[in-house]
């Protein structure tokens, strides 16, 4: 994400004139014709972002180690996803408000639409388990292998990891994790903080508890919210 974030915010800096070492990205998007439009736009400049993501966020890795080549494959498809979701947007120019001439350029996607596409990847990311090396200088010149052999090799747009997360499910205090048990979940819900999914198959306790809100909220110029305290009952679900 952090890659994807420096390419995005890099290659619209240059479009916008804000960086003084780079500019508009004003070459015509390849393979595109030219018959009723012209390519004049001002185009975010995906390529200078790419490339000072690498240099910035890519600084530490060397890729002789796994992990380093992780990281490197990882960011790699963090600026992947920046590039493969840009758009090309046109303005109409002509008399009335026809579209006799249209000017056209490529535009990035908003950062949302990347973040959420990188966490569909990170929910189907898959476990590497060693990579072929390359010539020392190129440090991305390698091909991670998975972890399980009959499973294919991870896509320049997939996520991996090296290691299976611990068990959140039980208290780990060396590691930091509490467990899910005396937590207070939501029956209904199929997500993750659904009791089935919480409470890891343990089962949850469910207990109708009254208690003592703040109800009937009003605002008072100026500047004072007023409220009355209410009882209420409510049902709570807490994992065993």
């Amino acid at each position: 994400m952090t890659s994807a974030a420096v390419t995005h915010a890099v290659a619209r800096a240059c479009s916008e004139g804000s960086i003084e070492s780079c500019t508009c990205d004003y070459r015509a998007a390849p393979g595109r014709g030219v018959r009723d439009w012209e390519w004049g736009g001002c185009s975010d400049n995906i390529g200078y972002g790419f490339r000072f993501s690498r240099e910035f966020v890519d600084a530490g890795e060397r890729g002789r180690s796994l992990r380093e080549k992780m990281n490197l494959h990882n960011n790699e498809a963090g600026r992947a996803h920046v590039a493969s979701e840009m758009r090309q947007e046109c303005k109409c120019h002509g008399m009335s408000g026809s579209c006799t001439v249209r000017t056209c350029w490529m535009r990035l996607p908003s950062l949302r639409v990347v973040s959420d596409n990188l966490k569909d990847r990170f929910d189907g990311a898959s476990r590497a388990g060693g990579g072929g090396g390359g010539p020392r200088r190129n440090r991305y010149n390698f091909k991670l292998k998975p972890h399980e052999p009959e499973h294919k090799p991870p896509g320049p747009k997939d996520l991996v990891y090296l290691e299976t997360s611990p068990d959140f499910c039980n208290r780990h205090p060396r590691l930091g994790i509490q467990g899910t048990h005396g937590r207070q979940c939501n029956d209904t819900s199929i997500g993750v903080d659904g009791c089935d999914l919480m409470c890891c198959g343990r089962g949850y306790r469910t207990q109708e508890l009254h208690v003592v809100e703040r109800c009937a909220c009003t605002f008072h110029w100026c500047c004072e919210v007023k409220c009355k305290l209410c009882k209420v009952k409510k049902t709570v679900h807490t994992c065993l």
